[in-house]
C-alpha cells in the first residue's frame, strides 16, 4: 500500500489489527526501494572497477609486448643481412645504440641475434659431450685462469691457555685455459634465401650447432691445445697408486683388450676421492657401453641399470653414465673408460658472441655463412677424474 493511499484512509473506521498489517505493508513497500536504490548504487560502482580494470590491463600490455618483442629489430635485421647481404640496418642498430657490439665486420662478421644465438648453445649443453657434464663458464677476455688450492690447511684443536699452532700455507696452482676459434662454414643457394618462406635463421642455427658440436666433443676429449682445447686424453697417464698432481691417474683393468669381470669397475669407482664421488659420471663410447652392461656383481646381478623414466641417464654402480663417441674403443692399453667429477675436473671457457660473416663471392652460385665463436678447455682439478686403462698393469 503506497503512502497516499494510507493518508487517505486517515480517520476512518478501522481495526487495531488493520492498521497493524497496513503498517507492516508499507513498511515492506519502503524497504523495497531503499533495496533497489542501493543495488542500483552498487552496480554502478561494480561497472567504474571493471572499467578501471581493464583500463589498467590495457596500459600494462604495451610493456610485455615491448618486453617480449625488443630483440625484434636485431633478428629482422639479421635477417636481412643473411638473405641479401643488406646490413644497413645492423650498422644502424649500432650507431643508435639498440646492439650492443652488433656490427663487428672488421673482426669477422656480426653478432647472430639472441634467439638464433640461444637455439645453438642450447643443442650445444644437450649433445653427448663433456660440456653436459663440466664446468663452463663465460668470459669477455682471451683466456680464463683456474686457481686451485691442492693443499690441506693444518687445523687442529686449540685450547684457551694453550699456544696456537700455526697452520701450513696453502698451495694455489694458476691453471690458464686460452680461448680459440672455432668455426663453422655452411652455405645455401641465392635461390634458397629468395625463397621467403625458408626459415634462415632456423636452417643456420641447426648447421652451425651441427658442427660445432661435433667438432667441441672431440676436442675435449682429444684435443692437442694447438689452436683448439686440450682434451682430457691428452694429458700425462700414471698407474693411480703412484699418481702426482699435473697427471690422470688410471686404474688397470687386469684384462688386456677386454673386460670380463665387474672388480674392475669397483676398483675405478673406489679410486676417486670420496670428496668426487659424490657428483661423478661415468663416460665412455657406445661400443664400450655394449660390453659393460653385460658385467654382473658376485651375486650375478647387473651392475648397469638402464634409466626409469625417458631422458634419464642409465646408472652403472649407481652413477650416472654420459655415452660420448670420441672415447676409445676397447682395446690394448687405452683408456676407454673414464670416471669423475667432470664439473670440478674439467672446465669449459667461452665467449658468449657468435658470430657470422656472409660471403657471396667464394662458392658461387652458393653464399657462405662464416661463423666463429671462442672456446677452450682443459683439465681444472687432476684429482677428480681417473680412467681405467684396459691393460694387465
Amino acid at each position: 500500500m503506497s503512502k497516499t493511499e494510507r493518508d487517505s484512509r486517515v480517520g476512518e473506521d478501522v481495526s487495531p489489527a488493520q492498521e497493524l498489517n497496513t503498517a507492516i505493508a508499507g513498511f515492506m513497500s519502503d524497504f523495497k526501494d531503499f533495496s533497489h536504490g542501493v543495488n542500483a548504487k552498487l552496480q554502478k560502482q561494480d561497472d567504474r572497477m571493471n572499467k578501471l580494470d581493464r583500463k589498467s590491463m590495457m596500459n600494462a600490455r604495451p610493456a610485455l609486448a615491448t618486453a617480449a618483442n625488443e630483440d625484434a629489430p636485431h633478428q629482422k635485421a639479421f635477417a636481412a643481412y643473411l638473405r641479401s647481404g643488406d646490413d644497413d640496418a645492423l650498422r644502424g642498430l649500432e650507431m643508435e645504440g639498440k646492439a650492443l657490439n652488433t656490427s663487428i665486420a672488421a673482426d669477422g662478421g656480426y653478432l647472430v641475434d639472441p634467439q638464433t644465438a640461444e637455439t645453438i648453445q642450447s643443442t650445444l649443453s644437450s649433445t653427448a659431450s663433456i660440456r653436459a657434464i663440466a664446468n663452463v663458464v663465460n668470459v669477455d677476455a682471451t683466456s680464463y685462469d683456474v686457481l686451485v688450492d691442492r693443499s690441506e690447511i693444518g687445523a687442529g684443536w686449540a685450547t684457551e691457555a694453550g699456544p696456537s699452532v700455526e697452520t701450513d700455507t696453502p698451495q694455489i696452482d694458476r691453471i690458464s685455459i686460452p680461448l680459440h676459434e672455432l668455426s663453422a662454414l655452411p652455405k645455401a643457394s641465392q635461390r634458397l634465401l629468395d625463397d621467403s618462406a625458408f626459415d634462415i635463421e632456423g636452417w643456420l642455427a641447426g648447421r652451425i650447432a651441427d658442427k660445432f658440436a661435433r667438432s667441441e666433443a672431440s676436442a675435449f676429449l682429444n684435443g692437442d691445445g694447438v689452436d683448439k682445447p686440450t682434451g682430457l686424453l691428452t694429458y700425462p697417464t700414471v698407474d693411480n697408486e703412484s699418481w702426482t698432481w699435473g697427471s690422470v691417474g688410471y686404474v688397470p683393468s687386469g684384462t688386456a683388450g677386454g673386460i670380463t669381470r665387474a672388480d674392475a669397475i669397483v676398483d675405478l669407482v673406489y679410486s676417486l676421492g670420496a670428496e668426487y664421488r659424490a657428483n661423478a659420471t661415468f663416460v665412455m663410447n657406445s661400443k664400450t657401453a655394449g660390453q659393460v652392461r653385460k658385467l654382473k656383481d658376485a651375486d650375478g646381478r647387473f651392475v648397469w641399470v638402464d634409466g626409469l623414466a625417458v631422458g634419464e641417464p642409465a646408472r652403472l654402480m649407481g652413477y650416472r653414465v654420459l655415452i660420448a663417441e670420441d672415447m676409445p674403443d676397447i682395446a690394448d692399453d687405452t683408456m676407454a673408460i673414464a670416471f669423475g667429477d667432470f664439473n670440478a675436473g674439467y672446465t669449459v671457457a667461452e665467449r658468449p658472441d657468435l658470430r657470422v660473416l656472409r660471403d657471396p663471392f667464394s662458392a658461387k652460385p652458393h653464399v657462405l655463412f662464416y661463423a666463429t665463436k671462442r672456446v677452450g678447455g682443459a683439465v681444472s682439478d687432476f684429482g677428480a677424474i681417473k680412467l681405467l686403462k684396459f691393460a694387465t698393469s
